[in-house]
């Protein structure tokens, strides 16, 4: 019943930023469109921007399912470009509002899931520390979300596959050539 709740919430939520920005709907607009009253939707989420982060982290589930492996990453990116671009009203809003960085953090956390999977695949034969296969990790997540911070701001004009592909270059080999420098004695750089 809960988790029918919060859709029928998050549902109403996608359908007011069809004709409304973020900041303009209010708890009172969802609740009356889902026929409910302000408290269950209190007993649920704390404000409009909980409600938000709640639909990037249940979709995001759905987005990568099944997509965190070396041979299946390029399918889960493209996975979250095509999320990005379906939710269009939802992503601009919180894009251009106060809480961005809900918006940033959504995509961290779900790109770093899909690179970290990538990561320990392609390093489960190499003795890489753990430190160091986070680092890598990051280091792709943060190219890769400030490539999509870049496209959302931009408008989302460019084909997602396109992207994609892009990034799939700079993936290509040079992960292997992080592993094997991170195998060598990394502190013997003076």
């Amino acid at each position: 019943m809960a988790q029918t709740t919060k859709k029928a919430l998050a549902a109403s939520l996608k359908k007011f930023l069809l004709t409304k920005p973020l900041n303009k709907i209010t708890i009172n607009d969802i609740t009356k469109d889902c026929e409910i009253n302000r408290m269950t939707f209190y007993y649920h989420f704390k404000d409009i921007y909980d409600l938000v982060e709640w639909i990037f982290i249940e979709e995001a589930s759905v987005v990568l399912e099944g997509k965190k492996t070396y041979d299946t990453w390029m399918q889960g990116m493209l996975n979250i470009y095509e999320w990005v671009l379906e939710n269009k009203p939802l992503i601009v809003n919180v894009y251009h509002s106060a809480n961005r960085e809900t918006l940033e953090r959504y995509l961290y956390k779900v790109t770093y899931d899909l690179i970290y999977g990538v990561v320990e695949e392609k390093a489960s034969n190499i003795p890489v520390s753990e430190e160091d296969k986070v680092f890598i990790a990051d280091f792709y997540k943060y190219a890769f979300v400030g490539e999509m911070m870049n496209w959302i701001k931009d408008g989302m004009k460019e084909e997602p596959q396109w992207i994609v592909k892009r990034l799939a270059g700079l993936i290509h080999g040079s992960m292997e050539q992080a592993f094997q420098y991170y195998c060598k004695d990394r502190y013997t750089l003076k």
